[in-house]
């Protein structure tokens, strides 16, 4: 029998800045698992996406959101905590990373949240039995430059099914020259830059972590091409 991975969970604590709506804090904590799977660390994109939906959480409650790419799950964590219907994905074949997305689920409580596995470029059984979307989560998804197209066919895919639908993403600078413009234009889709101070996020530390750190981190909201885009 192979032992699992060493895990542990990290804290997070989203503080609402005067004057808000809603909440004026939420806790949560997710599960960062030690394996070379490196779809389970916490990375700094989701804790500034998670910063985001927690900033725009009166707009986020109530509406149907997926996160692709999910792992530890912080943003959608966070969303369903600020009271979405929260749907959590990961790879199909990664099972390691779908059991720590239900692990996400049962350290913050959440028994409603169901986790699947959607394949990027795949059309699966799950992915056809979607209900409607309002909303697309993914932090860092765009990492490995092979797996852009298979990302954005998928996300058009889901947009061509729910036309108003949101992506908001977060990707971590790793390269000067990276760009997706031209991958977005061939699947008939658009983004707009949303700048970190906007929502707060323009800091080294956030949630009372140590993340983002010092990483460079972006933040874009991508829609198809024919709509008009909005932030919330």
């Amino acid at each position: 029998m192979t032992a699992r991975p060493p895990s542990s969970a990290k804290r997070f604590v989203f503080v609402a800045e005067p004057p808000s709506v809603g909440p004026e804090r939420l806790e949560v904590s997710v599960p960062e698992v030690l394996d070379p799977q490196y779809g389970m660390y916490i990375w700094p994109s989701a804790v500034v996406l998670a910063q985001y939906t927690w900033f725009y959480r009166s707009s986020v409650r109530g509406k149907t959101i997926l996160e692709i790419g999910a792992g530890a799950s912080l943003p959608g964590i966070v969303a369903a905590k600020c009271g979405a219907k929260v749907i959590l994905s990961d790879d199909a074949e990664l099972q390691n990373c779908l059991d720590n997305c239900r692990r996400s689920c049962q350290i913050n409580n959440l028994e409603d949240v169901p986790v699947i596995g959607l394949t990027w470029g795949k059309i699966s059984p799950d992915l056809l039995l979607l209900p409607q979307i309002d909303v697309i989560l993914g932090s860092d998804v765009f990492y490995e430059p092979e797996d852009f197209e298979d990302i954005l066919t998928t996300i058009f895919y889901l947009m061509q099914k729910n036309p108003h639908a949101l992506f908001w993403t977060t990707y971590q600078e790793r390269c000067a020259d990276w760009s997706i413009e031209a991958l977005l234009y061939k699947w008939n889709l658009k983004c707009v830059h949303i700048q970190l101070e906007t929502f707060n996020a323009d800091e080294e530390q956030l949630a009372g972590s140590s993340l983002p750190g010092s990483h460079t981190v972006h933040m874009m909201i991508i829609t198809l091409r024919t709509n008009i885009t909005s932030v919330t």
